[in-house]
């Protein structure tokens, strides 16, 4: 829908950062570990600060991936639950929700 073209690109583009920022963080984490026991337990908690954020960066792909597999579908902006429109100005700030503000109040999404 064309009121959604905005909202689209958005994620399209935030998209393609994650899976940037991915590929670098898998890139780090793929170094050859130092040989020194305390470079390498310093490089440890940073290996686990990189795990996490890469974590937390493929949960959003994953619901980036799904707004836009809805939009291929036809059904970006209805509530996957009840059916009913999302109100636009809960997709400007959440573009990758699945569910409008009573379905995500009733879910705890």
């Amino acid at each position: 829908m064309p009121e959604h073209d905005a909202l689209i690109a958005g994620l399209k583009a935030r998209r393609m950062e994650l899976v940037q920022d991915l590929e670098k963080i898998e890139d780090t984490l793929d170094d050859e570990p130092p040989k020194d026991w305390e470079d390498r337990a310093a490089e440890r908690q940073g290996d686990e600060v990189l795990e996490a954020m890469g974590q937390h960066d493929l949960e959003e792909l994953r619901r980036i991936d799904a707004a836009l597999a809805r939009h291929a579908a036809g059904e970006y902006g209805a509530c996957v639950q009840c059916g009913e429109d999302i109100a636009p100005a809960r997709l400007n700030a959440v573009p990758d929700t699945p569910f409008c503000v009573k379905c995500a109040a009733q879910s705890g999404a």
